[in-house]
């Protein structure tokens, strides 16, 4: 890999934007032209546009994700974050990736703000400095020749280190979930978010190399055309026209960045086994809202959802809905231990009894005295409450407390998480009639490993079990569904998602939303949902297609700053060499 010479920086960029080919600061022949009046007002002018590129980027990326669901903007999205950091010096590149973070998060993780405005600022300044670093990075990498794969790898690189720190990570807000039902979503049965992450910085990296080329061609690149007939090289009849020769460099790039989501149609799909399993969903609808979503009034929240379960019976007995093979409820679904509750126990029983199938009951349960689980418990209607899964993936400040001590001293709201969750152990499958179900709970479906660990027991299909109480009516709750419309494609599933008040919904193999509900109302339905048991490309590799990107930013970073240094070394060589005839010659 090389310097790209064909593509410059933004018009308008100064000394300081561009990458050093001149001596280094502090030797002779360096000269101070890059201080000079000149040059600072045309870094001024050409620093606003960058900014102004970076924040639209983020802003566009952010459209991308439900609600809004315009995937096609995070391309273009991505190519204007690629052209604020190209050529400029990592400092800046690390100042322009945090801005176009902050334009993206700001909006994309306002769902957090009912928890209070500190907290939801607070996560979007962390989560933002990996844009910084990605942003350092990718103008490091600019450097060289094929820079737009190697920035679209980093680009993966930066979700990764989002999902794994701190405090187990947040990966909330991926490209990859604004690409939900797209022309970019195939690419999750090959490797995953990951992927499809990938596709969508590449295609935007392209477009910025379209850009660059263009704005090139624009300063007055000479062509073949304007060169006296005298002072033209001989060609060969079979070479390529003058307008030919100039127009390409340009189109390579666009028919490359058509060719990303296009080649998404080769992915193998995945057709019908014959199975299918017939299921009910529940929910409840809760009386509170905001930070105390479960209202004042004990066993209310499970009541609502007993109530349901009666109903559906009912319905069943009167024709009005297939008779299900298995019901799911939502995340606290119930509001009280049923484990140690004989009240809440009995309610669950009696209900689960009248439907006469397998009922997966959201609850949180105590372990121990002091500590709690989030649990996927599965109650039969002769025997009772049985297997479980317990939540694996934990949400800090949420089910437990980071730093416990210093931060339930700064926040007095930190004490409402009450006991810590402890995490779970093993996967989610779980056998309800006649199929195993894959349970996710909830903050799960975000994350890579929980969920493919799950398809990889053999269970079909995936059952999404969320309260998302706290967050009604925000941006969240269309986030999350969309994550799971990935999830459907990446391991060829169906994915039912109960909600405790909103969105309910079912998700095809294909990724096509079915069936879902508005929140905050009660709801009901019976569905018929396939079976598949074949696996993808992405269930079988897991993680490699993510690592071996990772891999490959690292790789051209090491490059980049390889090349860097012996620039550097040969341009003081060289001033070195001129001190020494200076000197011969006095």
């Amino acid at each position: 890999m090389v310097q790209d010479k064909t593509a410059g920086p933004v018009p308008g960029t100064s000394a300081q934007d561009a990458p050093p080919t001149g001596p280094p600061p502090g030797f002779p022949g360096r000269g101070a032209a890059g201080a000079g009046p000149r040059a600072s007002r045309s870094a001024l002018s050409a620093l606003p546009a960058r900014i102004a590129s970076a924040v639209a980027g983020g802003l566009l990326v952010f459209w991308a994700f439900p609600p809004s669901g315009l995937w096609f903007l995070a391309p273009p999205g991505m190519a204007a974050i690629v052209l604020a950091v190209h050529g400029v010096r990592p400092r800046r590149g690390a100042w322009l990736g945090l801005l176009a973070g902050l334009a993206l998060l700001l909006p994309a993780l306002a769902w957090v703000s009912p928890i209070g405005a500190d907290a939801w600022l607070g996560l979007v300044a962390i989560e933002s400095a990996f844009y910084a670093a990605w942003g350092a990075t990718a103008a490091l990498v600019s450097r060289l020749r094929l820079w737009p794969l190697w920035s679209a790898a980093l680009w993966v690189a930066a979700e990764w280190a989002r999902g794994q720190v701190p405090f187990g990570g947040f990966p909330w807000a991926r490209v990859a979930f604004g690409q939900g039902h797209s022309p970019f979503t195939p690419y999750a049965a090959l490797g995953g978010a990951p992927l499809v992450s990938f596709a969508v910085a590449l295609c935007g990296g392209l477009i910025a190399l379209a850009v660059l080329r263009a704005l090139a061609a624009r300063r007055g690149v000479p062509s073949a055309s304007s060169v006296p007939p005298s002072d033209r090289s001989p060609v060969s009849s079979s070479a390529p026209a003058p307008a030919a020769r100039s127009v390409l460099p340009l189109v390579l790039p666009l028919v490359g960045a058509l060719a990303v989501p296009v080649v998404a149609l080769a992915v193998p799909r995945y057709g019908d086994e014959g199975r299918s399993v017939t299921v009910g969903v529940i929910q409840g609808n809760v009386p509170g809202r905001g930070m105390h979503p479960l209202g004042d009034e004990p066993a209310v929240v499970l009541r609502n959802h007993t109530r349901l379960l009666h109903r559906m019976a009912d319905d069943v007995r009167r024709g009005r809905v297939p008779r299900p093979d298995l019901v799911v409820l939502p995340e606290n679904s119930t509001d009280i231990d049923p484990l140690r509750n004989a009240f809440a126990r009995d309610e669950i029983d009696a209900a689960v009894r009248d439907v006469g199938v397998p009922v997966l009951v959201g609850a949180v349960v105590g372990v121990g005295v002091n500590e709690r689980a989030t649990r996927s418990l599965v109650w039969d209607p002769v025997t009772g409450p049985g297997a479980h899964y317990d939540k694996q993936r934990l949400v800090p400040f949420g089910e437990f407390t980071p730093l416990k001590e210093l931060v339930l001293a700064l926040f007095e709201r930190a004490s409402l998480v009450g006991k810590q969750s402890v995490a779970g152990t093993r996967d989610g499958d779980l056998r309800m009639g006649p199929v195993t179900v894959g349970a996710i709970n909830c903050y799960e479906v975000a994350y890579d490993d929980v969920v493919n660990r799950t398809v990889r027991t053999g269970a079909t299909p995936l059952v999404v079990q969320t309260n998302n109480a706290t967050y009604a009516l925000t941006n969240l709750p269309p986030q999350q569904l969309a994550m799971s419309q990935l999830r459907a494609v990446e391991h060829n599933r169906a994915v039912i998602t109960s909600a405790i008040t909103g969105i309910s919904a079912y998700v095809t193999p294909d990724g096509s939303i079915a069936w879902r509900t508005e929140e905050l109302v009660p709801a009901t339905n019976v569905l018929t949902v396939p079976v598949r048991t074949a696996r993808t490309v992405a269930t079988r590799v897991g993680a490699l297609p993510e690592w071996a990107l990772i891999l490959v930013g690292a790789g051209a970073v090491a490059v980049a700053t390889t090349t860097g240094r012996r620039r550097t070394g040969t341009a003081a060589r060289a001033v070195g060499r001129q001190d020494d005839r200076q000197v011969g010659d006095a």
